[in-house]
C-alpha cells in the first residue's frame, strides 16, 4: 500500500493525488492511533497489592487514558506502593463507551476498592481522557475523604486533533465514542464541566514523539503531541508543571513520578 501511495511511483499506476494524500493521513493515522495502545492482557480484576491494607493509610486510584490499560499506569503504581500508598490500579473500557457512563461505572468502583482496604483518604492521578472522566464524576457527586487529584496531560478544554479527527471513518470506528466527545467547541463536553472545587495539581508535556508530528502541527502552541498545554490548564487547579514529555509516554517519566 505504502509504495502505492509514493509520489515517485510511475505516474501510469498512480492513484489520484486527492485519494494519495488521503492514503498518507490514513497511514500516519493508524500509526498515531497504534502508538498509544497497550497490546497487554486488559482486565478489570484488582491486582495483587489490592488485598494490602495501605500503609499511611492512604488510597491513589489510577486512571488510564484514551485506548490504553492500566499496564501504562504500572510504573506510576510501583512508585506509589513504595511510598507507602495503596494503589488502586483501574482497567476500563475507554474505547467503549461515553465519558458519562465511564464515570458512573469506574469512578464507583475505585471508591470501593479504597474503601475495602480501610482507606483514610483517597486521592486521584489520571492520564489524558481519564482526568475528563473523573471531571465528570466530580461534577455530580462529592467523595467522601478525598484527597488530592493529579491530571497528567488531561485535555481539560479539548484537542484540535480530536477536532481534525472527528470526522475519519478510522478514527470514530477504533477510538469510540469517548473520544468524539474531546473536542474544543464551546459545546464539547470538557468544556461544560466548569472549574475544580478540589485540591488540584495538573502536569503538562510540552514534547511529542515522532509519529505524532501531524497531530502536533494541528496544535498551537507548545504541546505533546496530543493536546496542548495551554489545554491542560483548568480554573481552581492549586499547581501547575510544564515537562519535556510526550502524551503516550508521560505517565512514565521519573520526574513526573516523583
Amino acid at each position: 500500500m505504502l509504495r502505492w501511495i509514493r509520489s515517485d511511483f510511475p505516474a501510469r499506476h498512480r492513484l489520484p493525488k486527492p485519494f494519495r494524500d488521503h492514503c498518507r493521513r490514513t497511514v500516519i493515522l493508524l500509526i498515531a492511533l497504534l502508538s498509544g495502545l497497550s497490546f497487554d492482557a486488559c482486565g478489570g480484576a484488582p491486582n495483587a497489592l489490592e488485598s494490602q491494607s495501605p500503609g499511611n493509610g492512604e488510597c491513589v486510584v489510577l486512571l488510564h487514558g484514551l485506548a490504553r490499560t492500566r499496564h501504562s499506569m504500572e510504573k506510576l503504581a510501583d512508585a506509589l506502593q513504595t511510598a507507602g500508598y495503596h494503589p488502586v490500579n483501574l482497567d476500563y473500557p475507554s474505547r467503549k463507551k461515553t465519558i458519562e457512563r465511564l464515570a458512573a461505572e469506574v469512578i464507583p468502583k475505585g471508591i470501593e476498592r479504597c474503601e475495602a482496604v480501610g482507606a483514610r483518604r483517597m486521592h486521584f492521578v489520571t492520564h489524558s481522557m481519564g482526568g475528563i472522566v473523573l471531571r465528570y464524576y466530580l461534577a455530580g457527586h462529592k467523595i467522601a475523604r478525598l484527597g488530592r487529584v493529579v491530571m497528567i496531560s488531561p485535555p481539560n478544554h479539548g484537542s484540535e486533533a480530536a477536532d481534525a479527527l472527528r470526522k475519519n471513518v478510522l478514527y470514530r470506528w477504533f477510538m469510540g465514542p469517548a473520544a468524539l466527545e474531546l473536542g474544543t467547541d464551546s459545546d464539547s463536553l470538557p468544556e461544560k464541566l466548569g472549574p475544580a472545587n478540589y485540591p488540584l495539581g495538573i502536569i503538562a508535556g510540552s514534547d511529542y514523539s515522532f509519529f505524532d508530528a501531524w497531530f502536533a502541527s494541528l496544535i498551537p502552541g507548545e504541546d505533546d503531541g496530543k493536546v496542548s498545554v495551554e489545554s491542560t490548564k483548568l480554573e481552581g487547579m492549586a499547581d501547575f508543571l510544564v515537562v519535556p514529555g510526550t502524551h503516550t509516554f508521560i505517565m512514565t517519566d521519573d520526574d513526573v513520578i516523583a
